[in-house]
């Protein structure tokens, strides 16, 4: 018996080089930090097979992750996650995060490629790297003149990556962000009249942004003029 099933591993791995593996590919998705036991998908059903043949005929779920995220259950036929997926560690600024494993059946062999495409959760807070932040001005600038403001780091993506900021009400101020798809790309200051020293050698704004409906994180910005 144990001839029979080494014969059949060297058996895949002459195919695994031979075959057109993206003709077999099964495509699954699910959150990440999904518990351990959460269903992904049915092997049973994309392997056209009954689910005692996975037992009988040895089905191994092949990774090159050094975690194994995702196993077989025998009884059901389901792989399910075994090992927390971090999204954020796997694909840190990437649009799209996928793990890629095989399934392997034996006595014949079959072997299919498995796509499981890991979503964003919103489960990091975003942060400035400083607390504050200062902008010399000149008492002679135009108003209308910019001045470009550091962005919160956001490891998460898509929508639930950083987009919106504010600024506190003031009367020298206002705020231009411009949108860069999954994050936004700047944030500037926008002088709207002419300062007076005399009168005002200074102004302090609050900029912040929304994490969740009750978590607003910020960052002083001093404007000296």
């Amino acid at each position: 018996m144990s001839r029979r099933r080494n014969d059949g591993i060297l058996f895949f791995l002459v195919m695994l080089f031979a075959s057109d593996w993206s003709a077999a590919q099964i495509s699954f998705s699910i959150n990440e930090e999904a518990d351990k036991g959460t269903v992904v998908g049915n092997l049973a059903k994309d392997f056209n097979v009954n689910v005692r043949d996975l037992q009988t005929r040895n089905l191994n779920i092949v990774s090159g992750h050094s975690k194994k995220y995702f196993e077989a259950n025998f009884k059901t036929g389901e792989l399910y996650v075994s090992e927390r997926i971090d999204r954020e560690e796997l694909c840190l600024n990437t649009v799209k995060c996928t793990l890629n494993i095989e399934a392997i059946l034996s006595d014949p062999v079959v072997h299919k490629r498995i796509e499981v495409a890991i979503n964003d959760v919103n489960d990091n807070v975003p942060t400035f790297v400083e607390k504050y932040f200062s902008v010399n001005i000149s008492e002679s600038s135009p108003a209308g003149e910019r001045f470009l403001l550091p962005l919160a780091v956001d490891a998460d993506s898509g929508s639930n990556s950083v987009k919106t900021y504010k600024l506190s009400v003031n009367e020298y101020f206002s705020l231009d962000v411009q949108s860069g798809g999954e994050h936004s790309a700047s944030a500037e200051l926008v002088l709207l009249k002419a300062l007076d020293r005399e009168k005002q050698s200074g102004s302090r704004v609050i900029f912040t942004t929304k994490w969740t409906c009750s978590k607003i994180i910020y960052i002083y910005i001093f404007v000296v003029w």
